[in-house]
């Protein structure tokens, strides 16, 4: 269909994280647990660096579930969360009129666990809210590698387009002449993307001859020891 040959800009799109608590993590097992939470944030970074209108829900909180990350609050100090008790996000009034306000149909979503959270919100937001869902599958997780693919598989049958937190950004960047966005983009590589990171900082220090990014003590030696 023509909707899913456009691509995600800063204007065409908003952003959910659902259910990322400590609680709802220990239980995931697709994916490292630390790469994950890795991925959550730099996803939200990212949505702020583009404005992205963003909703972060939870549910049972003080009962259950614990408190939202606090990594990814602070990239939204001002956000209000959305508390619930249904497992899934749509059931929620306040969530479905906190998506209608951003006045978008493409709904990128981030949440725990993909098998139930994100797949019951995600079929039913397509079904009877007429959004376009973008799943952004490791910046999500599953009890199981097979909770998590099956539930993937179970979506994008369905019509739910699988991406990955990096693709989201590099697609909102699109250019590299965009130079609004460049330095913070950059940035964010840097510190959340891994290899690809690691590679920018050699090529901005060891080819470009930029600084370092921290300053640190005197680097002393080699000295090699008497035999």
């Amino acid at each position: 269909m023509t909707k899913y040959l456009e691509v995600l800009t800063p204007q065409n799109c908003q952003i959910i994280f659902i259910d990322q608590q400590p609680q709802m993590a220990f239980g995931v097992q697709s994916i490292d647990r630390q790469v994950l939470k890795n991925n959550v944030v730099g996803l939200a970074k990212a949505a702020k660096i583009f404005g992205i209108p963003t909703t972060i829900t939870t549910v049972e909180t003080t009962s259950f579930s614990g408190h939202t990350y606090p990594e990814l609050l602070a990239v939204f100090p001002q956000n209000k969360i959305l508390e619930r008790t249904s497992m899934n996000s749509w059931d929620d009034q306040n969530v479905r009129e906190a998506l209608a306000a951003n006045g978008r149909k493409k709904v990128v979503v981030s949440g725990l666990w993909t098998e139930v959270c994100n797949t019951t919100f995600a079929l039913c937001a397509m079904l009877e809210g007429d959004y376009e869902i973008y799943m952004v599958a490791d910046a999500s997780g599953g009890t199981s590698v097979d909770a998590h693919k099956y539930a993937m598989d179970r979506m994008v049958q369905a019509g739910v387009v699988p991406v990955t937190w990096q693709q989201v950004l590099l697609e909102w960047q699109r250019d590299w002449a965009r130079r609004d966005t460049y330095d913070a983009v950059m940035g964010l590589v840097k510190e959340h993307s891994g290899a690809y990171g690691m590679g920018v900082d050699y090529a901005y220090t060891m080819v470009h001859g930029a600084p370092e990014r921290v300053t640190h003590g005197e680097r002393i030696g080699p000295r090699p020891a008497k035999a």
